[in-house]
């Protein structure tokens, strides 16, 4: 069974939600402490919403220096699906694994309501499930969720079709309405909406599912290539 690491930070609270999402479309979640060197043997990470530290400093400054984060980096540069969920989102920043940075929301309001986001892009691990322009109501919970970069970094999340979901009717300020954004490779996404709250009709949408399946199936063809025998060694 594919199997995909929830890292757990001393204020996580996103984490148990995460792991229910991913059970549902049958991935095998693994809780992983951040005090641990290494995330195990797993196909992918997930770094979940909450409050990672206190967000003492700022959100997510605290939380790159956990011992995890070095295995998480190994496996974001091997091209495993790397997905950061809302303070998720921010440790990618912090930790230089996703461009640009997340600030305060504009108006300095806390926000807590479902948004309409458009898919941008459909090559990310995230999104490879979804149409382009799909668009699919999310909800959100967050203080600071104001994507920002400069100019040159926003024309190379353009050119190299980074920019993976944006809002329809921006409820936070972000620049160009990002809401999530990709590396180069694509296999490391962060994100301020949190699909793993929008996985059944109980919770009011079921439109975060393929967001969610299309973890579960990047995590299952890195699995695929990841555990292909290796070549023997010559004597």
């Amino acid at each position: 069974m594919t199997r995909v690491a929830v890292v757990v930070f001393p204020g996580s609270n996103c984490e148990h939600d995460v792991a229910a999402a991913l059970a549902a479309v049958g991935v095998e979640p693994v809780l992983v402490w951040h005090g641990e060197a290494s995330l195990g043997d797993v196909d992918g990470a997930v770094l979940p919403g909450g409050f990672a530290h206190g967000d003492y400093l700022r959100p997510g400054a605290i939380a790159r220096f956990s011992p995890v984060m070095a295995a998480v980096s190994q496996m974001a540069a091997e091209g495993a699906p790397v997905i950061g969920i809302c303070n998720g989102f921010q440790v990618l920043t912090e930790a230089g694994l996703l461009p640009g940075a997340l600030r305060r929301n504009e108006g300095l309001r806390f926000l807590c309501e479902p948004v309409s986001c458009r898919v941008r892009s459909a090559r990310s691990v995230l999104t490879s499930t979804c149409e382009p322009d799909q668009v699919l109501e999310l909800p959100i919970n967050h203080y600071e969720g104001n994507y920002t970069c400069d100019e040159a970094t926003l024309r190379l999340l353009v050119e190299n079709d980074q920019i993976v979901l944006t809002y329809e009717d921006n409820p936070n300020g972000s620049i160009a309405d990002i809401a999530g954004v990709s590396n180069e490779a694509g296999n490391v996404v962060g994100l301020m909406p949190h699909p793993e709250r929008a996985i059944s009709p109980l919770l009011g949408s079921t439109d975060g599912l393929p967001l969610i399946e299309s973890i579960a199936k990047s995590a299952s063809a890195w699995a695929g290539r990841a555990r292909r025998p290796a070549a023997p060694v010559a004597n």
